[in-house]
C-alpha cells in the first residue's frame, strides 16, 4: 500500500482557492472528509520502468518499437541529449472514482466535487514523488531526469495514449484502460515519460529543461531551482533551494537559545511533528505587566516539506498579564477572537516563513495585527531553525 500525504497547499490550489485562503465551515469539513475517506478506502498505485529501446531519428520519438509524433517531447529530449526514458503510470485507483459516481447518483454534488479534486491531487502527488525518487536515482548515477510529458499535453495527441499504455504490458498493479476518446479509466490516472540525460550541464543551462521548476517536492536535496508552477493566475508556490543557507530575520544566536529554552518538538509515529513555542513579553501600558502566550504548530512529514497543518495561539495556562493589555481592557472579545483566528501560514510549507513579508519589530503586547504577525514569525523561525540545524535529527 502506497502512503499518500497530499500537501494542503496543492489540494487548496486544485480546489481553486487563493494561496492564502483558509477554508472554514462546510468547505473545511468537506476537504477533511475527502482526505479521511481516501486514507481509509483509496488504493493508489505507481508503476515505472526504463524503456528498453529509445530513438529520436527522423523527427519522431520511438520507444520500444512504437513511434510517437510529439514535436515538443522530441525537442525536449533532443535538446537535453537524452539517452533514454522512464515510462511511468500512476493512478488514484478505481475506488475513489466509483464512490464519487455513487455520490453523484445520490445527489451529493459537494461530496462528489471534493472527492474528485482530492483524487486529482493524489495523482499529482504520485507523479511528483515518483519524479523526486527518479531524481535521487539519477543523481547517484551522474544523470538528470527531465520534466515528465504525457499524451494530451501541448503538441502530443491524446490519441497516442493507447499505444503508450501498450508499452506497459500486463505488469500494472491496478486496472487501467484507454477510452475511445483517448482518456484513461480510472480517469484519475496518468501515463508519463521522463527523459534521462547524462548531460547534466545542459539541464542546468536551459531553463526549459529544468525539471525542478515543475516539481513541488520541496525537501529534495538535489533541487537546482525553485518550483515555479502557477495555474489559472494563482500565486506561485516558492520553494527555498535546500543547498542555500536559510536567511532568518532573527539573529541565529537568539534562535538557537529560543530553540533550547522555549521550544518543544514531539515527533509522532506517522512522521508529523507537534511544535510548542512559549513567548514571554510585557504589556505596553500598566507598568509593563509580564505576559506569556503559547504557540502550537502541527507540521506534516519532513519528506513532504513540513507543511503547516494546524496553528493556534493562546495565553499560557495561568497567565493574567494579557488581561492588562490596553485593547483587552477596552473590549476583550474582539482582541482574543483575532488572536485565536489568525493562522498566517496555514497550509503552506514551513520554508515560507523565510520569505514572509511582515513587520521586522513589534511591541511586547498583542494589541495590533503587525505585532501579532511579528510574534508568529518568531515562533515559526525558531521551529524552522530547530528542524534545520540538527536539534530534531
Amino acid at each position: 500500500m502506497i502512503a499518500v500525504d497530499v500537501q494542503p497547499a496543492e489540494y487548496l490550489r486544485l480546489l481553486g482557492y487563493p494561496r492564502d485562503f483558509v477554508p472554514a465551515g462546510r468547505a473545511s469539513e468537506l476537504a477533511e472528509w475527502a482526505r479521511r475517506w481516501y486514507a481509509a478506502n483509496g488504493r493508489p498505485w505507481v508503476y515505472e520502468r526504463e524503456a528498453a529501446s529509445f530513438d529520436l531519428s527522423g523527427g519522431a520519438v520511438r520507444l520500444d518499437g512504437e513511434t510517437f509524433s510529439s514535436r515538443r517531447l522530441h525537442a525536449t529530449l533532443e535538446e537535453a541529449g537524452a539517452h533514454g526514458v522512464v515510462l511511468v503510470a500512476v493512478s488514484a485507483g478505481q475506488e475513489a472514482e466509483e464512490y464519487a459516481q455513487q455520490l453523484w447518483r445520490e445527489e451529493k454534488p459537494d461530496e462528489y466535487f471534493f472527492l474528485e479534486v482530492y483524487a486529482s491531487a493524489v495523482v499529482e502527488h504520485l507523479v511528483t514523488t515518483t519524479g523526486a525518487r527518479l531524481c535521487v536515482w539519477a543523481e547517484e548515477h551522474r544523470m538528470a531526469v527531465l520534466p515528465h510529458y504525457s499524451p494530451g499535453y501541448s503538441s502530443w495527441d491524446i490519441g497516442e495514449q493507447g499505444r503508450l499504455l501498450e508499452l506497459f504490458g500486463t505488469c500494472l498493479p491496478g486496472a487501467l484502460q484507454v477510452l475511445p476518446s483517448g482518456g484513461l479509466s480510472p480517469k484519475k490516472s496518468l501515463l508519463a515519460v521522463f527523459g534521462l540525460t547524462r548531460h547534466v550541464d545542459r539541464v542546468q543551462r536551459l531553463t526549459d529543461l529544468m525539471p525542478c521548476e515543475n516539481c513541488s517536492f520541496s525537501p529534495c536535496q538535489f533541487r537546482r531551482a525553485p518550483y515555479r508552477r502557477s495555474r489559472s493566475g494563482l500565486a506561485e508556490l516558492p520553494v527555498i533551494p535546500q543547498w542555500e543557507r536559510p536567511s532568518y530575520s532573527v539573529n541565529p544566536k537568539a534562535l538557537k537559545r529560543w530553540a533550547a529554552e522555549r521550544l518543544t518538538l514531539e515527533r509522532r509515529p506517522d512522521g508529523t511533528i507537534d511544535a510548542r513555542f512559549r513567548y514571554d513579553g510585557t504589556t505596553c501600558t500598566n507598568m509593563g505587566r509580564p505576559l506569556a502566550f503559547d504557540y502550537f504548530v502541527k507540521l506534516g512529514r519532513r519528506e513532504e516539506g513540513y507543511f503547516i497543518r494546524e496553528q493556534r495561539c493562546a495565553p499560557a495556562p495561568g497567565d493574567s498579564g494579557h488581561t492588562q493589555m490596553c485593547q483587552y481592557l477596552a473590549d476583550p472579545a474582539p482582541l482574543m477572537e483575532s488572536i485565536s483566528r489568525e493562522k498566517p501560514l496555514l497550509g503552506q510549507p514551513l520554508d515560507d516563513v523565510l520569505t514572509w513579508r511582515r513587520a521586522s519589530t513589534g511591541t511586547g503586547c498583542y494589541c495590533d495585527p503587525a505585532s501579532r504577525e511579528h510574534k508568529w514569525g518568531l515562533a515559526l523561525e525558531t521551529i524552522h531553525y530547530a528542524l534545520h540545524q540538527g536539534t530534531d535529527q
